[in-house]
């Protein structure tokens, strides 16, 4: 009885140590790059022009936008159709979709770099695309793939068997039951895989270097390179000449992710109120 109460003891002490541990390094995380960023927040940084005398952050932060926006648009249908698909409609045991889920949760661990390179090679040589937004925006698309269709699929596999029951007991078909019955209610759920994917598009840099570029202007047209907010720090801080526009451009992109991350929290929140 006393070794047990001494082993509760130390696994509290070590489940204390490891929780305050992680809250003091993104604590000191975000405190650092507050403290240097704030003070070279100015209005210059807005403004729409990028030249060698104003390293404007605004044109980075409409291409962050518009390729986030692209991105979703892309994968998110693709996702939850092949989540519904493995879910509703594929049988249970079946060889072809275990096959599938473990080629997702490989695709998962894949280095951005990897896809970079393939998106500089198919979708920026082979098609032709060169460094553009259409490029960068696929290339994201197939990195987030992976993590709204698995998200995606446990939406849906945690709503009750009693719901589709209930649905099929009433004369409603299978169709119906999925967008009416078990769609709605997987919704707070396969929101959540999105802000996770949102998080990944607006923090990503390795892949968009080689296919979107590092052309510091608002992208007119699909085919026109552009930098993200998270390509923008990257420059500013290898070339050596910026590093303080570089930690207020880290300023803002925390600033974003955070705004992002609250109003898709009260969009999935209004969801699950409404269910």
């Amino acid at each position: 009885m006393k070794n047990q109460n001494t082993f509760e003891l130390l696994a509290k002490i070590a489940t204390r140590a490891a929780a305050g541990i992680t809250i003091g390094t993104l604590v000191f995380l975000v405190g650092f790059i507050l403290v240097r960023g704030i003070p070279y927040i100015k209005p210059s940084l807005f403004s729409f022009t990028y030249n060698s005398e104003n390293v404007s952050l605004m044109p980075a932060l409409i291409s962050t936008i518009i390729m986030t926006l692209f991105s979703l648009l892309i994968a998110v249908p693709f996702g939850v159709s092949s989540a519904i698909y493995l879910t509703e409609y594929a049988g249970r045991g079946n060889k072809a979709v275990a096959l599938i889920r473990v080629t997702t949760e490989t695709l998962s661990g894949i280095p951005s770099i990897v896809y970079g390179l393939f998106g500089m090679l198919f979708f920026g040589t082979y098609l032709g695309w060169g460094f553009s937004l259409l490029a960068g925006a696929f290339t994201l698309a197939i990195m987030i793939l992976p993590l709204i269709m698995r998200s995606s699929e446990e939406a849906l596999k945690s709503v009750p068997d009693t719901y589709r029951e209930g649905s099929f007991g009433l004369g409603a078909g299978k169709l119906r039951t999925v967008f009416k019955i078990v769609l709605p209610s997987a919704m707070p759920g396969i929101v959540a895989g999105v802000i996770l994917a949102v998080g990944r598009i607006v923090g990503e840099t390795a892949a968009l270097i080689y296919t979107a570029g590092t052309v510091a202007q608002v992208p007119t047209n699909p085919m026109m390179s552009a930098r993200t907010l998270s390509v923008h720090m990257y420059a500013l801080s290898s070339e050596g000449l910026h590093t303080n526009e570089g930690y207020a451009t880290a300023v803002v992109l925390l600033v974003v992710v955070v705004l992002i991350n609250m109003v898709s929290a009260k969009i999935a929140k209004k969801i699950g109120c409404a269910e």
